[in-house]
């Protein structure tokens, strides 16, 4: 390792912390549905509202979140972004004093911004620190490796947590939100002290330059951030629905499969243990498989999955691996396998649409973060096609979804606006 690497490692390793971070509470929506759904009688629909309210707040703080990056710089932005989850995740915990649908809605709404302002920190950091190109990917993914550590442990904690159905209430999670309280905390104590290379923080005369173009001036990057739009959604979409599916009991309108939460949560844990197993893999080639090649690959064969999960009949099964006496109809472990897909995509994606921006790259991470809220509106108009055509034929939406994931990696990744100064 070089001289240069060594004095980033630190910095590299604090990036990778906040990775964490964001993924454990961004996963807590999911097994949190799963509980408003019993204790407030929620429908499929009203039980996606944790995801809406969440990644809702990127739309409103994603253009500000990259402003802060170049005010004040990567640092402060963590610092503050630390700040307000450690609001966000209280509000969550007294919604559960309190037994408020409403309460509960806020504090994930308050942890949202949270979460965009920490992406926006993390993903050009990474990417910087990388050099760009395919280090930049490998770094990313290694960074997603990271991220999905924390999105396996949350789903398989709060469905332990909660254990049987009569038990289902947001108190059970309290653990988790005390976790996460942890987490924060620690982590601005850390970061306090750590030294981060500020690239893209600007003097106050470069401010006053009006720049002509914008990250929007590029092609590529529009075709991206739409595409990231997407993907969060696709992300966030399939285990949250298969928990509603296992979880939820039979209806003569929306067949459920009726399995206790913490199988239900273990199995959904799965799904993202194969994302880091996908992360490693993907870390592990980046240098020398290309962006654009790992994201043919990986929305191909998502599609085939999603299209598997869909046609085979509910009466085909299969026995969970490591989990005696337990069953399930082998769609579901067709949507597991598709956390194989989803692995890569965010670090995919990130580094082909920023690829020849240059300076605009803060300015384009903080559009990135406002499209991040597909992973509220996705699931959501998932849950709303589950409510009237049954929980399988809600995936016909992931399939459209990752149909154009394909088209942006074979077609609209390419960048044609290379004429546009960026230095």
């Amino acid at each position: 390792m070089s001289t240069e690497n060594k004095n980033y490692a630190l910095p590299i390793a604090m990036m990778f912390a906040l990775f964490f971070m964001i993924a454990f509470v961004t996963g807590l929506p999911s097994p949190m549905g799963v509980i408003v759904a019993k204790q407030f009688g929620a429908t499929n629909f009203e039980s996606q509202l944790g995801f809406l309210g969440n990644f809702l707040a990127y739309a409103f703080m994603g253009i500000p979140a990259g402003i802060m990056l170049k005010k004040i710089g990567y640092k402060k932005t963590a610092l503050a972004a630390i700040a307000v989850g450690f609001v966000g995740v209280s509000v969550q915990f007294l919604s559960g004093q309190a037994g408020s649908f409403p309460v509960y809605l806020i504090g994930a709404f308050i942890s949202g911004f949270s979460m965009c302002m920490l992406n926006t920190v993390v993903n050009p950091m990474l990417n910087t620190l990388g050099g760009g190109g395919n280090q930049g990917n490998r770094l990313l993914q290694f960074g997603g490796s990271i991220n999905s550590i924390g999105a396996t442990i949350t789903p398989m904690l709060v469905g332990w947590l909660m254990g049987a159905e009569a038990g289902r209430t947001i108190e059970k999670a309290n653990p988790a939100l005390f976790l996460a309280l942890g987490i924060f905390a620690l982590a601005f104590v850390v970061l306090s002290f750590v030294k981060i290379p500020e690239p893209h923080l600007q003097k106050a005369e470069e401010r006053k330059v009006k720049n002509q173009h914008s990250p929007l001036s590029f092609r590529h990057f529009i075709f991206g951030a739409i595409a990231i739009f997407i993907y969060v959604g696709i992300e966030i979409g399939i285990p949250s629905t298969a928990n509603l599916y296992m979880t939820a009991q039979t209806t003569a309108s929306n067949p459920g499969l009726g399995i206790d939460a913490t199988i239900a949560g273990s199995i959904v844990g799965f799904y993202w243990l194969l994302m880091l197993v996908g992360r490693l893999t993907g870390a592990s080639i980046g240098a020398k498989v290309s962006s654009k090649a790992m994201l043919i690959t990986v929305s191909s064969l998502g599609l085939l999955f999603i299209l598997l999960a869909i046609i085979s009949p509910k009466t085909l099964t299969l026995s969970v691996p490591f989990m005696e006496n337990t069953v399930v109809p082998v769609s579901v472990i067709f949507l597991v396998l598709c956390g194989l897909c989803t692995s890569i995509m965010w670090g995919g994606i990130f580094n082909l649409a920023v690829e020849g921006l240059g300076k605009y790259t803060a300015a384009a991470s903080g559009i990135f973060m406002v499209m991040v809220c597909g992973g509220g509106i996705v699931p959501l108009l998932q849950g709303l096609v589950s409510d009237h055509f049954g929980y399988i034929n809600s995936y016909w939406v992931m399939f459209a979804c990752l149909a154009y994931m394909l088209w942006y990696a074979l077609v609209g990744c390419k960048n044609v606006n290379k004429d546009i100064p960026v230095e």
